[in-house]
Protein backbone atom coordinates (compact mmCIF):
# COMPACT_ATOMS: atom_id res chain seq x y z
CA UNK A 1 0.00 0.00 0.00
CA UNK A 2 2.84 2.18 0.97
CA UNK A 3 4.70 1.63 -2.24
CA UNK A 4 1.74 2.19 -4.57
CA UNK A 5 0.74 5.45 -2.28
CA UNK A 6 4.42 6.77 -3.35
CA UNK A 7 3.86 5.89 -7.31
CA UNK A 8 1.04 7.70 -7.03
CA UNK A 9 2.45 10.80 -5.35
CA UNK A 10 5.43 10.63 -7.91
CA UNK A 11 3.23 10.67 -10.69
CA UNK A 12 1.25 13.57 -9.40
CA UNK A 13 4.44 15.27 -8.75
CA UNK A 14 5.86 14.33 -12.04
CA UNK A 15 2.94 16.42 -13.42
CA UNK A 16 2.82 18.95 -10.95
CA UNK A 17 6.62 20.45 -12.07
CA UNK A 18 5.60 19.39 -15.88
CA UNK A 19 2.55 21.91 -15.66
CA UNK A 20 4.38 24.37 -14.04
CA UNK A 21 7.69 24.40 -15.98
CA UNK A 22 5.64 25.16 -19.17
CA UNK A 23 3.49 27.33 -17.45
CA UNK A 24 6.56 29.55 -15.92
CA UNK A 25 8.36 29.08 -19.60
CA UNK A 26 5.00 30.10 -21.51
CA UNK A 27 4.92 33.08 -19.16
CA UNK A 28 8.63 34.66 -20.10
CA UNK A 29 8.37 33.22 -23.52
CA UNK A 30 5.13 36.07 -24.28
CA UNK A 31 6.77 38.24 -21.81
CA UNK A 32 10.30 38.41 -24.05
CA UNK A 33 7.26 39.05 -27.40
CA UNK A 34 5.67 41.38 -25.57
CA UNK A 35 8.96 43.21 -25.02
CA UNK A 36 10.34 42.77 -28.29
CA UNK A 37 6.96 44.05 -29.48
CA UNK A 38 7.66 47.22 -27.55
CA UNK A 39 4.84 46.41 -24.80
CA UNK A 40 6.35 45.17 -21.35
CA UNK A 41 4.22 43.32 -19.69
CA UNK A 42 4.38 44.45 -15.62
CA UNK A 43 3.22 41.51 -14.16
CA UNK A 44 6.13 38.94 -15.45
CA UNK A 45 8.45 39.47 -12.95
CA UNK A 46 6.85 38.72 -10.14
CA UNK A 47 4.86 36.02 -11.40
CA UNK A 48 7.64 34.37 -12.74
CA UNK A 49 9.81 34.30 -9.40
CA UNK A 50 6.93 33.05 -7.84
CA UNK A 51 6.31 30.05 -10.27
CA UNK A 52 10.14 29.53 -10.39
CA UNK A 53 9.63 28.87 -6.67
CA UNK A 54 7.39 26.83 -7.24
CA UNK A 55 8.79 24.79 -9.38
CA UNK A 56 11.83 24.82 -6.60
CA UNK A 57 9.98 23.72 -3.93
CA UNK A 58 7.71 20.81 -5.98
CA UNK A 59 10.71 19.26 -7.54
CA UNK A 60 12.80 19.20 -4.09
CA UNK A 61 9.85 16.80 -3.07
CA UNK A 62 9.95 14.94 -6.22
CA UNK A 63 13.80 14.36 -5.47
CA UNK A 64 13.37 13.66 -1.79
CA UNK A 65 10.91 10.89 -3.03
CA UNK A 66 13.43 9.66 -5.55
CA UNK A 67 16.20 10.10 -3.20
CA UNK A 68 18.24 12.13 -5.70
CA UNK A 69 19.59 14.85 -3.76
CA UNK A 70 22.78 15.39 -3.39
CA UNK A 71 24.35 12.66 -1.43
CA UNK A 72 27.90 10.96 -0.45
CA UNK A 73 27.21 7.28 -0.76
CA UNK A 74 31.17 6.14 -1.64
CA UNK A 75 32.01 7.61 2.01
CA UNK A 76 28.66 6.52 3.83
CA UNK A 77 29.47 2.78 2.38
CA UNK A 78 32.63 2.79 3.07
CA UNK A 79 31.78 3.18 7.01
CA UNK A 80 31.21 0.11 9.17
CA UNK A 81 27.50 -0.95 8.82
CA UNK A 82 26.62 0.29 12.40
CA UNK A 83 27.99 3.39 11.80
CA UNK A 84 26.79 3.57 8.60
CA UNK A 85 23.22 3.18 9.92
CA UNK A 86 23.83 5.76 12.78
CA UNK A 87 25.04 8.04 10.13
CA UNK A 88 21.60 7.46 8.37
CA UNK A 89 19.85 8.28 11.43
CA UNK A 90 21.03 11.20 12.00
CA UNK A 91 20.90 11.97 8.64
CA UNK A 92 17.16 11.64 8.70
CA UNK A 93 16.65 13.72 11.50
CA UNK A 94 18.30 16.85 11.02
CA UNK A 95 16.70 17.04 7.53
CA UNK A 96 13.30 16.24 8.57
CA UNK A 97 13.70 18.43 11.40
CA UNK A 98 15.21 21.74 9.08
CA UNK A 99 11.88 20.76 6.76
CA UNK A 100 9.40 20.58 10.09
CA UNK A 101 11.04 24.08 11.05
CA UNK A 102 10.41 25.41 7.93
CA UNK A 103 7.35 24.44 7.53
CA UNK A 104 6.04 25.92 10.63
CA UNK A 105 7.55 28.85 9.77
CA UNK A 106 6.32 29.28 7.05
CA UNK A 107 2.78 29.00 8.73
CA UNK A 108 4.06 32.02 10.76
CA UNK A 109 5.17 34.04 7.99
CA UNK A 110 1.37 33.49 6.31
CA UNK A 111 -0.18 34.89 8.94
CA UNK A 112 2.18 38.04 8.75
CA UNK A 113 1.06 38.38 4.95
CA UNK A 114 -2.38 38.00 5.80
CA UNK A 115 -4.37 41.14 3.91
CA UNK A 116 -1.39 41.62 1.76
CA UNK A 117 -1.42 41.63 -2.48
CA UNK A 118 1.09 41.17 -5.12
CA UNK A 119 2.80 44.54 -6.49
CA UNK A 120 1.74 44.10 -9.97
CA UNK A 121 -0.92 41.85 -9.39
CA UNK A 122 -3.12 43.38 -6.55
CA UNK A 123 -6.11 40.70 -6.99
CA UNK A 124 -3.20 37.81 -5.88
CA UNK A 125 -2.69 37.40 -2.26
CA UNK A 126 0.32 37.05 -1.22
CA UNK A 127 -0.47 34.20 0.97
CA UNK A 128 -1.29 32.36 -2.24
CA UNK A 129 2.16 32.86 -3.93
CA UNK A 130 3.89 32.04 -0.49
CA UNK A 131 2.05 28.78 0.71
CA UNK A 132 4.33 27.42 -1.11
CA UNK A 133 6.50 27.28 2.03
CA UNK A 134 4.47 25.65 4.32
CA UNK A 135 3.45 23.15 1.82
CA UNK A 136 6.98 22.39 0.01
CA UNK A 137 8.08 21.38 4.05
CA UNK A 138 5.51 19.42 4.67
CA UNK A 139 5.71 17.83 1.17
CA UNK A 140 9.23 17.12 1.75
CA UNK A 141 8.83 15.37 5.13
CA UNK A 142 6.48 13.44 3.55
CA UNK A 143 8.22 12.09 0.62
CA UNK A 144 11.66 11.81 2.57
CA UNK A 145 9.72 9.04 4.76
CA UNK A 146 7.94 7.39 2.20
CA UNK A 147 11.60 6.78 0.60
CA UNK A 148 13.10 6.09 4.15
CA UNK A 149 12.16 2.22 3.90
CA UNK A 150 14.23 1.54 0.98
CA UNK A 151 16.69 4.03 1.64
CA UNK A 152 17.49 1.76 4.78
CA UNK A 153 16.91 -1.33 3.04
CA UNK A 154 19.73 -0.62 0.44
CA UNK A 155 22.02 1.12 2.39
CA UNK A 156 21.91 -1.21 5.18
CA UNK A 157 22.85 -4.03 2.81
CA UNK A 158 25.91 -1.52 1.08
CA UNK A 159 23.98 -0.91 -2.33
CA UNK A 160 24.40 2.77 -3.53
CA UNK A 161 21.64 4.10 -5.20
CA UNK A 162 23.60 6.15 -7.28
CA UNK A 163 26.10 3.24 -8.63
CA UNK A 164 23.01 1.07 -8.38
CA UNK A 165 21.41 3.47 -11.38
CA UNK A 166 24.71 3.76 -13.34
CA UNK A 167 25.30 0.28 -13.62
CA UNK A 168 21.78 -0.37 -14.55
CA UNK A 169 21.86 1.88 -17.37
CA UNK A 170 25.13 0.50 -18.54
CA UNK A 171 24.17 -2.50 -18.71
CA UNK A 172 20.92 -1.48 -21.01
CA UNK A 173 22.69 -0.09 -23.31
CA UNK A 174 24.90 -2.49 -23.42
CA UNK A 175 22.40 -4.93 -23.91
CA UNK A 176 21.13 -2.63 -26.85
CA UNK A 177 24.70 -2.72 -28.20
CA UNK A 178 24.39 -6.13 -28.32
CA UNK A 179 21.22 -6.01 -30.36
CA UNK A 180 22.44 -3.53 -32.47
CA UNK A 181 25.60 -5.22 -33.39
CA UNK A 182 24.17 -8.38 -34.35
CA UNK A 183 21.02 -6.52 -36.64
CA UNK A 184 23.87 -4.59 -38.12
CA UNK A 185 26.17 -7.68 -38.95
CA UNK A 186 24.34 -10.33 -39.93
CA UNK A 187 25.28 -13.73 -40.56
CA UNK A 188 26.03 -14.99 -43.67
CA UNK A 189 23.63 -17.59 -45.30
CA UNK A 190 24.20 -21.12 -43.33
CA UNK A 191 25.33 -19.99 -40.60
CA UNK A 192 23.50 -20.22 -37.45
Amino acid sequence: MLSSFSRYLETLLEWIVIALMVFLTTVVIVAVLFRIFGNSLSWYDEVAAVLLSWVTYYGAGLAALKRRHIGFDSVLLSLPKGVRMMAVVVAEIVVVGFFVILAWTGFQVLEVLEGEMLVSLTWVPIQLTQSIIPVGGMLFVLCELLSLPGYWKQTASGVSLEHAEIEQEVEAELRNAGALGHEDNPKPAGQS
